[in-house]
């Protein structure tokens, strides 16, 4: 793999950092399509008082950055990644009566199953999300009739220009997998979250998340993929009409619609973001052309891309 040129200026952020920074770091092992070119500079962090700390001294340098949490729900260019790239591994987690706290790396599903063996009722959509709950807050993660926006009571925020904050579901204004934080993502970032629970028999929450788990394997493809890839556009769903415009199982390369599920995009091994990406615009202008409707992503595609053909 060709290394391209950085902008960063790795000096500094080896004086800044020291041995926490990591060079020309391959992106892919770090997400769930298992696709994606290098990050010039890659810093872990292991708490929120340490992502914090480590984001507002890369905002000081005027340095930009990404946050990278459990890799699913984007897509990483060939070309890299020219920010620093924060690895998210804060991942504690605290249950205190109705409530569970954590950090924004920890595991949505880790947070879920977890909440069940105390008899916590609330997370069960959640159980086979993968992906962390910053992201989770972020892109207002749901599933089966459940999301984000339902169990969030706080989110702890680091607003780049006016510090740590305290932030209400109110503020995070919620929409259909959007957030306030999605449309700004230079702005703030989550550091950890507060969500409400509420007592249930173990047995009647394990019962009710195994159902969820066992249609999930029915419905949607095993195997490297960033989850959905479009947004269901209202009273519709979003791999009813590629598969309705003949392209579920299409192929690009070693990417693939899926045969199970036309709203997942697989790696069959040895991808390319350009495979998945000439998909993307495939399904797209096809679907727009058929039915005049306009996919819209819910992944994030991060690095530089060609333009649409």
């Amino acid at each position: 793999m060709s290394v391209m040129a950085t902008t960063l200026p790795l000096e500094a952020l080896r004086a800044a950092f020291g041995e926490r920074l990591a060079e020309q770091q391959s992106i892919a092992r770090y997400t769930s399509a298992r696709i994606g070119g290098l990050a010039d500079a890659l810093i872990v962090v292991r708490s929120a008082d340490q992502l914090s700390e480590t984001a507002t001294t890369l905002h000081a340098m005027s340095l930009p950055f990404m946050i990278l949490g459990g890799g699913s729900n984007i897509l990483v260019s060939d070309a890299g990644v020219r920010q620093v790239v924060l690895l998210n591994h804060a991942r504690r987690i605290r249950f205190d009566d109705r409530f569970v706290w954590a950090e924004s790396g920890a595991s949505l599903g880790a947070i879920a199953r977890q909440a069940a063996a105390k008899g916590l009722s609330g997370l069960e959509w959640a159980a086979g999300i993968p992906g962390t709950l910053g992201g989770a807050v972020v892109g207002n993660a749901g599933a089966h009739g459940g999301e984000t926006a339902q169990n969030l009571e706080l989110a702890e925020i680091l607003h780049l220009e006016d510090g740590r904050q305290v932030w209400a579901a109110e503020q995070l204004d919620f929409n259909y997998r959007a957030s306030r934080l999605k449309a700004h993502p230079e702005k703030a970032l989550v550091l950890a979250a507060s969500l409400k629970l509420k007592p249930r028999p173990v047995e009647e929450i394990r019962a009710e998340m195994d159902t969820y788990l066992a249609y999930r394997r029915l419905t949607q493809p095993p195997g490297a993929s960033m989850g959905s890839m479009f947004k269901n556009p209202p009273d519709d769903h979003a791999g009813r009409l590629i598969e309705a415009a003949g392209f579920k199982g299409k192929r690009i390369g070693n990417a693939q619609i899926s045969p199970l599920h036309a709203n997942f995009f697989l790696n069959l091994g040895d991808a390319t973001s350009e495979d998945v990406y000439d998909l993307i615009q495939l399904a797209q202008k096809k679907v727009k052309d058929e039915t005049g409707v306009q996919l819209e992503l819910e992944i994030k595609l991060i690095g530089d891309w060609k333009e649409a053909h």
